[in-house]
């Protein structure tokens, strides 16, 4: 298999090798700790790697099983390599941590993911200044850049809101003044977004989403290009950073079916926001997918095809009595956070509390949802009973 190879068949095949594997399918899952070296000369060999990747040194420092899952991470996002780590905001702290020091300034995006926010802010505490910026921001972030600013992190499409960056312009101005660019692409995924190739220098990935794609894991990575992959792993081994060798196989086997499965999120995320932006009560659908929808043609240039998460802005002046109500009658939309599964999902979300000043001022109240597998008419089914509910609670 090569890069030439279309992404289905990469999907499929990249990090597995049968031959090292005694013939099966799929790579076997390591759970181990110890390593018991044949002589002293072995062990010797072993400790004089920095980065423990010429040679089994420790469970905590990576097993086959994680290695094959990050060597195929590497190759969809056409990276250099990856480093696999236990969680999403794990590979988030990580990534972020290997390049800021006391004294340095960060731009990140006003939109990202919460906990990504609250983390950027304890950083406080170490004496690095976080600056949020407006993720429409495209070549004129470089106004905002500092002699001091070591990083920028971007997420596109943004957490909640779905604001869309405009990354090669972000990047191109990083890299001219020798920024490091952090990119979150859990959203996406390498299947439908490629940042690297874009000019990011690191994607970080929650891939308890769509990359495991069945709820039933925690797992996050991290794909470094050549310059950036040395920080990277020194940072996480001196975080004592590492993935449970059965997460990091649930990772491997996702990858198997991203590709059909994202393409069918997609057709139901589409069907039921165009659905769901025609309904009584509803202000707008926060999705680049849609014409119409702000950020649709930088989605259009940059990515190849869109995932199964999506916006809901209720008209403003409804109420939180109006919001409970629709979602008490939901029963397919699991009241529950996460997304990437199989199973479809509907939040509340408050942008106002977390954002710059004035960002969602005037707006009405928003919802998160994840389209499942579910069959779409008993979506739209289950949704009409809450916008029925909703009505009922309005003035």
């Amino acid at each position: 298999m090569t890069a030439e190879h279309s992404l289905e068949t990469r999907l499929v095949h990249a990090g597995s090798d049968p031959q090292k594997q005694h013939g099966y399918v799929n790579p076997p899952i390591h759970r181990a700790s110890t390593v018991l070296y044949e002589d002293v000369a072995a062990m010797d060999a072993s400790q004089a790697d920095p980065l423990k990747r010429s040679m089994p040194v420790y469970g905590r420092f990576g097993t086959p099983t994680g290695r094959a899952f990050e060597a195929a991470l590497t190759d969809l996002e056409g990276g250099h390599d990856a480093v696999a780590t236990c969680s999403g905001l794990a590979a988030i702290t990580t990534a972020i941590l290997s390049f800021v020091r006391s004294g340095d300034h960060i731009l990140v995006s006003d939109s990202v993911y919460l906990p990504t926010r609250r983390f950027c802010d304890s950083l406080a505490g170490l004496g690095v200044e976080t600056e949020y910026y407006d993720p429409r921001a495209d070549k004129d972030i470089v106004d905002l850049l500092r002699p001091h600013t070591r990083l920028v992190y971007l997420e596109s499409p943004g957490s909640t809101t779905f604001e869309v960056q405009d990354v090669p312009a972000v990047t191109s101005v990083c890299r001219a003044h020798e920024v490091v660019t952090v990119i979150d692409n859990t959203w996406a995924t390498p299947a439908f977004h490629r940042p690297l190739e874009l000019g990011a220098d690191v994607v970080v990935h929650s891939a308890t989403k769509y990359l495991t794609g069945h709820a039933d894991s925690i797992l996050g990575a991290i794909v470094c290009t050549e310059d950036t992959f040395a920080a990277v792993r020194g940072t996480a081994i001196r975080l004592g950073q590492c993935a449970g060798a059965d997460d990091v196989y649930m990772g491997l086997r996702g990858l198997r079916t991203l590709g059909v499965r994202l393409w069918q999120h997609q057709r139901q995320a589409v069907g039921l926001a165009s659905w769901v932006r025609e309904q009584n009560g509803v202000r707008s659908v926060l999705y680049p997918a849609l014409p119409g929808d702000p950020g649709h043609d930088l989605w259009r240039r940059d990515f190849t095809g869109a995932a199964g998460l999506f916006g809901l802005e209720l008209e403003p002046g409804t109420g939180r009595s109006a919001v409970d109500a629709l979602l008490g009658e939901v029963r397919l939309f699991g009241l529950g956070h996460s997304y990437g599964g199989y199973e479809s999902l509907i939040v509340p979300a408050d942008p106002v509390t977390h954002r710059l000043p004035g960002t969602w001022a005037g707006r009405g109240p928003l919802l998160r949802i994840h389209a499942g597998f579910e069959a779409l008419d008993d979506l739209k089914e289950d949704l009409a009973r809450g916008f029925d509910a909703l009505a009922a609670h309005l003035p």
